[in-house]
């Protein structure tokens, strides 16, 4: 009977947690200002937000001391769209095995209160099964499906039986019409050795379904990947695309140097398409991933029209710590009606976050900000005009 009682009462007090979590809401935070973006004080979704059913065995007999016998070790890089009035994000919720899944969690405001629909995603494996999934892009196409483009990764079958870590990745392919019922198509075939990062442009190119790519030739090494690459395809049924032409390039001593990769797929604006993208550099404390965005012509989404130096999110104050420190990613985000931008973006592997921002100010960022001059001298003329024009502004405003 005491048994008994002691579980009842620590499922009481798991509940009471998990729910008080649930409903917790998720302020922006007034310390931070660029006047580009705002931050919130908590992440929108973590290892705990995850349903306590997905964990526990409730059941007293098999489970006496209420053991967390699925344990979650992380939630974050999340794919992201509006669905039915509400904002769904697709997380990738690793458990303590190391292996990933998929699950739809929903919010009516995008910034808090995100609940797990009752299941993970089934995603159906091909005649080679996946070791691991992660990343999926979400991308409502002109066609009329929903797309998932994930990571899929296997043991390279080339590795010596000591080498148990040197893996293939390629990029595997669902599509939905409920979020619910994924149909596996088979893995996407480019030129390259290694894919990660795809992303399917949402229209037609020249009547063809076209692809922002990152062409690599080891599991981590870029190699001769020269950074995003563009590339098309007749079908997605059974998608092989030709050659890919890089449209990004990695660039010595920038945010991007060592290797970089699209986000979600771009924003359609009556200035161009708008695109968030990973950018990578190595450190002496390891790999820094932080954020950018570009600018693409509208008939040509394969030219650059506007790019702005550096980086647009990087990871500030406990963002910077957790399973792989000092990194930020994002695979997804939303457009709202009203012009609002909601920016999902991981911390650390470990949680997700929200940002919100407009394509009025994400243009005006784009557009008006100096493109990296690659070296230091340009650095520091772009400083100087900047205060020459703050003082040219200051005299004007003063003699009026």
């Amino acid at each position: 009977m005491k048994k008994t009682s002691t579980f009842t009462s620590r499922l009481k007090s798991l509940r009471r947690t998990h729910e008080k979590l649930l409903k917790r809401k998720n302020p922006v935070d007034t310390t931070w200002y660029n006047g580009l973006y705002e931050r919130y004080q908590y992440p929108v979704i973590s290892a705990a937000h995850v349903p306590l059913e997905w964990r526990y065995d409730f059941n007293p007999k098999t489970n006496p001391f209420l053991i967390e016998r699925l344990g979650v070790n992380a939630a974050f890089n999340a794919g992201a769209m509006e669905w039915n009035g509400k904002i769904i994000v697709c997380v990738r919720v690793e458990g303590w095995d190391r292996k990933s899944f998929f699950a739809i969690a929903e919010s009516a405001n995008g910034t808090d209160h995100f609940r797990f629909w009752d299941r993970p995603c089934v995603i159906p494996e091909t005649g080679d099964p996946d070791a691991n999934v992660y990343d999926m892009r979400l991308v409502k196409h002109e066609d009329g499906w929903v797309y998932g483009l994930f990571c899929t990764e296997r043991r390279d079958p080339k590795a010596a039986p000591s080498d148990q870590s040197s893996a293939v990745a390629q990029c595997g392919l669902v599509r939905t019409r409920d979020l619910k019922q994924w149909e596996r198509l088979p893995d996407i075939k480019t030129p390259s050795a290694q894919q990660r990062n795809v992303v399917l442009h949402p229209e037609f190119v020249g009547g063809k379904y076209a692809l922002y790519t990152r062409p690599q030739d080891g599991f981590i090494d870029t190699g001769s990947g020269g950074g995003i690459g563009w590339a098309f395809c007749d079908s997605m049924e059974n998608a092989s695309t030709g050659q890919e032409s890089i449209i990004d390039r990695r660039a010595y001593h920038t945010v991007n140097e060592l290797k970089n990769g699209q986000g979600p797929a771009p924003l359609k604006t009556g200035e161009g398409w708008l695109h968030l993208a990973h950018g990578v550099r190595n450190t002496a404390a390891g790999l820094r991933y932080v954020l950018y965005l570009f600018l693409t012509d509208l008939k040509n989404p394969a030219r650059i029209i506007a790019k702005p130096q550096g980086y647009f999110i990087a990871p500030v104050g406990e963002e910077r710590v957790g399973d792989v420190s000092n990194v930020v990613f994002s695979n997804g985000w939303v457009c709202k009606k009203d012009g609002t931008v909601l920016i999902y973006y991981a911390s650390s592997d470990t949680r997700l976050h929200v940002a919100t921002s407009s394509i009025a100010r994400l243009l005006d960022y784009v557009k008006n900000t100096p493109a990296d001059g690659l070296r230091s001298a340009a650095s520091v003329q772009q400083r100087l005009a900047l205060i020459q024009a703050n003082a040219a502004s200051a005299k004007k405003r003063k003699k009026s």
